[in-house]
């Protein structure tokens, strides 16, 4: 049977890194390539920035508040540059929808720790 490694704290950071170059090199690309989409813009930063607020969250353990609101700030930036592009503009719903998917991270990391939280017994 093949052992799968159980990935550390460096693997998380190193695959939250990979994935937050990924959402910057998407989000600066001209329109007319073909990218992959939800279908709905909105969705596809919802999506995104959960995707990163999960993976920070394993990545960046224990530093929950910094960090998404690091996740935040960064979907503003990508905003501002993308206005800069001449073929992209900035849309502050799209900044919104980046924030709505930090919350869901935020929500299944809540949720997730309170599963797995010990029962206290009577």
């Amino acid at each position: 049977m093949l052992a799968v490694p159980t990935p550390t704290p460096l693997h998380w950071r190193l695959l939250f890194w990979a994935c937050a170059a990924a959402v910057l090199a998407l989000s600066l690309m001209p329109p007319t390539q073909p990218l992959p989409t939800t279908g709905w813009d909105k969705a596809n930063h919802a999506l995104g920035f959960a995707m990163l607020g999960v993976l920070g969250g394993r990545a960046y353990a224990g530093r929950g508040w910094p960090l998404w609101l690091g996740l935040v700030a960064y979907g503003g930036l990508i905003e501002l540059l993308q206005g800069q592009t001449g073929y992209r503009e900035a849309d502050w719903l799209d900044l919104f929808a980046d924030a709505v998917g930090v919350a869901a991270a935020i929500a299944l990391d809540w949720l997730v720790r309170r599963l797995s939280a010990p029962r206290l017994r009577a």
